[in-house]
């Protein structure tokens, strides 16, 4: 891949579709229901590139142009795919959401980017319709799938093949923007992320550098920015069938049989995917011959899981630990074998967890712990050294430097270098003597005792390997740190406590806790099972203390 502005990326894109028209390019499911294992349709690059063009044909005839801001509402399927490069090519911005997030925050976000065109499944314009007035500055539409009591070209009519060659475009400059996403607001408030035309070529770049410099032959997708990426690079993209807002109800043998059927080399998943998988490897054994690499990414993923996979694949696959989130991915990754070569056991001593070493290009510091704005680099206080926690900030070709929405996320969230913007993750961590970066915690779920403050991943895998425990989550109440505990099925809370009293007592890190409560089931991010409601359950324990 030439390193260069975005539209040599798209150029690349449409000349390997010229050199390879007949090479599959994405792998979906039919739509038809299956009472086992779902038929898959197959599209090649030379008809991704024709029915893109066509699309952006009508979208550009329907005065959809540059920088026109498209919310784009389409389940992962071929379909998607093509609507995303045709806006690409001309020019307009995607504004992609997480549905998982519920209807009527969804809306609440989607109003703020005041869009003028809209592309989604009946479902997604019923909302529209129905919620009339956050999109009032909609003069475009277009339907995937059936149409109902709304206007608006429907893309079946549109048609695969454009009715002319696409013309030229004028090259854009790598600040523009290329895409508006909103963060899931799992553990704040949703934001509305800009991406530029460079952010996306360094995105790339990077992902064919953590690959070893090696086009993927076949990938499993279960992101569809990821998707983008590898059709860019060339790769086979296979879609196993899955809901976006409920990436962990996908049954793990269509996920086994995608990866069999298509020879999937290498594949990206959040822990509510592979968790499932491994437990389904475990009772179904299964070779998966063709895999060389897993990716994991949008929420941790357990150690347990990670030790899991290597026993159930070939001792060659490599499984790496992915960090990441919208504004920045990747930011740095661990493969397997070094995790678990005694950087689990340092985790549960209370080091935190490792998240390996920066991604390509990616610059980390650390910022010394505060809620307030820190305009400037020159104003900042920065942290070093062995264990000193500050907050994560990042800098790099692929990070994002600006929010559409709101804008004081601006102000609390970027610092100015320079020509150089750092993004404040809101994470907290450490780098050890080989530059490696040891997460801690979020900064909003921290726990302020008299005895200062207390970081929530760095207690909670001290006290999650007591025998019964499922999880465990550090909450506060007024300056009293709280453990509140889900416990493993069969598990007796008594004999559990009175262990993680006994274990809570062997760590200065733990030894201020002194409540311990068990609650019946954690609240959770609905997408990925994995990030766990803080904020909820320290309401709850305040109750429970009569606080």
């Amino acid at each position: 891949m030439t390193t260069g502005t975005y539209w040599q990326t798209v150029d690349s894109f449409r000349a390997f579709a010229a050199a390879h028209p007949d090479r599959p390019a994405v792998f979906s499911p039919d739509g038809t229901p299956a009472t086992d294992l779902p038929e898959y349709q197959c599209l090649t690059y030379g008809e991704l590139d024709a029915w893109s063009d066509a699309i952006a044909e009508h979208l550009s005839a329907s005065g959809v142009g540059s920088g026109t801001r498209t919310i784009v509402l389409v389940l992962p399927s071929a379909e998607l795919y093509a609507i995303l490069f045709a806006l690409l090519k001309i020019g307009a911005v995607p504004v992609v959401i997480d549905p998982g997030m519920g209807i009527r925050r969804m809306v609440h976000c989607l109003r703020a980017v005041e869009a003028e065109a809209f592309i989604g499944i009946p479902a997604a314009h019923a909302a529209r319709v129905i919620f009339a007035r956050s999109f009032r500055g909609v003069r475009t539409t277009l339907t995937v799938g059936r149409r109902w009591f709304w206007r608006g070209a429907r893309l079946a009519e549109v048609g695969r093949t454009p009715s002319r060659p696409a013309p030229d475009r004028l090259p854009a400059n790598p600040d523009d923007v290329l895409i508006i996403a909103f963060t899931t607001g799992s553990t704040g408030p949703a934001k509305a992320v800009e991406l530029t035309h460079g952010n996306l070529a360094a995105m790339v770049e990077q992902v064919h550098s953590a690959r070893g410099g090696v086009a993927p032959e076949t990938s499993l997708i279960t992101l569809p920015l990821v998707g983008v990426l590898d059709l860019l690079l060339g790769s086979r993209c296979v879609l196993p069938p899955l809901i976006p807002s409920k990436v962990g109800s996908t049954d793990p043998a269509h996920v086994v049989d995608a990866i069999t059927r298509f020879g999937v080399t290498t594949m990206f998943a959040s822990p509510a995917l592979l968790i499932p998988l491994l437990a389904h490897l475990r009772t179904n054994p299964a070779s998966l011959d063709s895999l060389t690499s897993i990716f994991s990414g949008g929420a941790p993923v357990p150690d347990w899981c990670i030790a899991g996979l290597r026993e159930q694949l070939r001792p060659d696959v490599e499984i790496y630990a992915g960090y990441g989130s919208t504004e920045a991915l990747p930011m740095s990754t661990i493969e397997s074998r070094e995790l678990l070569g005694g950087l689990v056991e340092r985790a549960r001593s209370g080091d935190g967890t490792c998240i390996g070493r920066p991604a390509d290009r990616i610059e980390v510091r650390l910022l010394a712990i505060t809620d307030a704005p820190v305009p400037t680099w020159s104003s900042a206080e920065t942290v070093s050294g062995t264990r000193q926690v500050g907050e994560i900030v990042v800098a790099g070709p692929n990070v994002s430097t600006h929010y559409y929405w709101p804008d004081s996320a601006n102000a609390l969230g970027k610092v100015v270098d320079g020509d150089r913007v750092w993004h404040r993750t809101g994470d907290l961590g450490w780098i050890d003597e080989q530059g490696r970066i040891w997460f801690c915690g979020r900064k909003s779920q921290r726990v302020r005792t008299a005895q200062g403050d207390m970081f929530t991943v760095q207690v909670e895998q001290v006290c999650n390997v007591v025998t019964g425990v499922a999880r465990t989550a550090l909450v506060g109440v007024g300056l009293r740190p709280v453990l509140c505990v889900e416990l493993e099925p069969d598990a007796t809370a008594a004999s559990v406590l009175a262990e993680l009293r006994t274990r809570a007592r062997e760590f200065d890190l733990t030894a201020p806790i002194e409540e311990f409560l068990v609650h019946p089931g954690f609240p959770v991010d609905i997408r990925h099972n994995a990030k766990i409601g803080r904020e909820q359950l320290a309401v709850w324990a305040r109750k429970e203390l009569g606080a």
